[in-house]
């Protein structure tokens, strides 16, 4: 399942976001209510776990603003405030369970795993595309205009993560946390290296480029010119 994560604090965001890719899902992190908002908005999650306290808008602005767009995935606040207002501040703005600093990471997962298990069964894509490229996330095969294409293991989860934000800008810091799973930039060419490599795999030979460069601002997978 696709989930959205805010969390300012980055050894915790770490790992709660190993955590649940550890147990099978797909974790967009991000650290300030902003991000979280554009995020939440523009993608499909199947939970929103929601840092109450971050700077700048916190997590209750956040679920307020996605709750006022019409976003109604259920929601989890993580809070080191334990008042009883809060909670219930927090439950009327729309979320849909509690959990209050420290906490383990087994009861964080079964919570978790409990707003999902409230949820309607619905369709889960295995095979995403773009133009007439496809990639199979059972099979773990790449295929364009009917041909296979061989790639290693980090350059099918870059292209993964491209086609899952299909037309949307990634930026490298969003690949660094969700490719490499670096809280920081570690200052090598690391992301440009995969990308050039994945590029000629995906690109080389075709008429039209999918896999764009957005000047200043970081990478884009389409069909568009």
């Amino acid at each position: 399942m696709n989930l959205l994560l805010l969390e300012d604090d980055e050894a915790t965001r770490t790992h709660l976001e190993r955590t649940l890719v550890a147990a099978g899902h797909v974790v967009d992190a991000c650290s300030n209510g902003s991000d979280a908002i554009v995020l939440g908005s523009t993608n499909d999650y199947a939970v929103l776990i929601l840092d109450r306290m971050v700077p700048g808008v916190d997590g209750l602005g956040v679920l307020k603003a996605l709750r006022a767009a019409g976003v109604r995935a259920p929601a989890i606040f993580l809070t080191a405030i334990d008042g009883v207002h809060d909670r219930v501040e927090g439950l009327d703005a729309g979320a849909d369970d509690y959990l209050v600093k420290p906490f383990a990471a087994i009861e964080f997962l079964a919570r978790v795993n409990a707003l999902l298990r409230r949820q309607p069964a619905r369709d889960v894509a295995t095979v995403l595309r773009v133009a007439d490229l496809e990639i199979d996330l059972i099979k773990r095969s790449v295929r364009r205009g009917g041909r296979a294409i061989p790639l290693q293991a980090q350059e099918f989860k870059l292209l993964e993560y491209l086609m899952r934000h299909a037309g949307e800008i990634v930026t490298r810091t969003m690949l660094l946390e969700n490719v490499w799973s670096f809280h920081f930039d570690p200052q090598t060419n690391i992301i440009e290296s995969h990308m050039s490599r994945l590029r000629s795999k995906v690109d080389r030979g075709f008429d039209q480029e999918l896999i764009h460069t957005v000047r200043g601002a970081g990478y884009r997978c389409d069909g568009l010119a």
